[in-house]
């Protein structure tokens, strides 16, 4: 605590290192990748359980990852992010997450 007549020096930070960007608005996003295992259908099942998507946005999510061998799926925080992929990985599909560019 400081009184009258103390003087505050200023405090030198050093910047993080190793290069990571901690900015903290750049969310994480949760990745759902193809698998030879689940039927399509049930993909779409579980993309409009676990997120609430419509049928429609399931279905095109479901696509991407069968065509292209994945898709985002969510974004937001890392704790939600991490939730979505436990989620995920309780009904059997391949997830991982990664900060987004």
């Amino acid at each position: 605590m400081t009184g009258p007549g103390t003087e505050v020096q200023p405090v030198e930070v050093d910047a993080p290192e190793g290069g990571e960007d901690v900015r903290p608005d750049r969310p994480w996003q949760v990745i759902v990748w193809n698998d030879p295992i689940n039927l399509m259908s049930y993909v779409t099942f579980v993309f409009q359980k676990l997120f609430g998507y419509s049928r429609d946005k399931a279905t095109k999510l479901m696509l991407d990852v069968h065509h292209k061998g994945r898709a985002v799926v969510s974004s937001g925080p890392r704790e939600r992010a991490e939730l979505d992929v436990f989620r995920l990985h309780e009904h059997g599909l391949w997830a991982t997450m990664e900060r987004s560019g």
